[in-house]
């Protein structure tokens, strides 16, 4: 089955399924190779992923709706997406995809790890925790570089995290010599 706004079941798609769309266009559908540390995953869900939310059918068989409210849960929800995509969608996508395919603590390190570096030691908004939760504090930090930097600033802040990403993706791979074989399209799909 193709992905689509008609998947979700509504006229007018969302942040959400907008962001859906894109980042299952790219993970594809089912998939069991070997050479994969996700191990069996369908629509970019691995297997341990799935259960963890309740899925417990088989994972060939998984449906685009049982696959979007995994997604919503365990990845939009998790990153506070509708929160950030109010703010600066692009930003959210880049999140999003990222939660997927990395983990949701990784990504919301990455934009914490960003925002503490663009805030001139301080003096622009207080430094938040990196601990991968993007709560109030976090969601202040990106509410003051939005006012001080507007579209530009969450711009610079997405290439920081795009940077943190690509290095994250060689330095996998030079540690792990079977994730060569996927860096490559790491690189040209998730870090842009």
């Amino acid at each position: 089955m193709r992905w689509t706004a008609k998947t979700t079941c509504e006229t007018d798609m969302s942040h959400f399924d907008e962001a859906l769309v894109h980042v299952v266009s790219l993970e594809g559908g089912y998939s069991n190779d070997p050479a994969d540390s996700g191990g069996e995953t369908n629509r970019g869900i691995t297997v341990a992923v799935a259960r963890a939310a309740g899925y417990a059918g088989k994972m060939i068989d998984m449906t685009p709706l049982d696959a979007r409210d995994i997604y919503r849960k365990r990845y939009w929800n998790a990153l506070n997406l509708d929160t950030i995509s109010a703010l600066d969608f692009s930003l959210a996508l880049k999140l999003f995809d990222a939660g997927v395919n990395v983990g949701v603590k990784k990504a919301g390190e990455w934009v914490q790890r960003a925002l503490n570096v663009l805030n001139n030691e301080g003096v622009y908004w207080p430094d938040v925790t990196v601990d991968g939760v993007l709560g109030s504090n976090t969601i202040a930090a990106l509410n003051a570089l939005h006012a001080r930097r507007g579209s530009d600033g969450m711009a610079v802040l997405r290439r920081g995290v795009n940077c943190l990403q690509g290095s994250f993706y060689i330095t996998l791979a030079e540690g792990r010599k079977k994730d060569e074989r996927f860096v490559y399209g790491w690189l040209k799909q998730r870090v842009l």
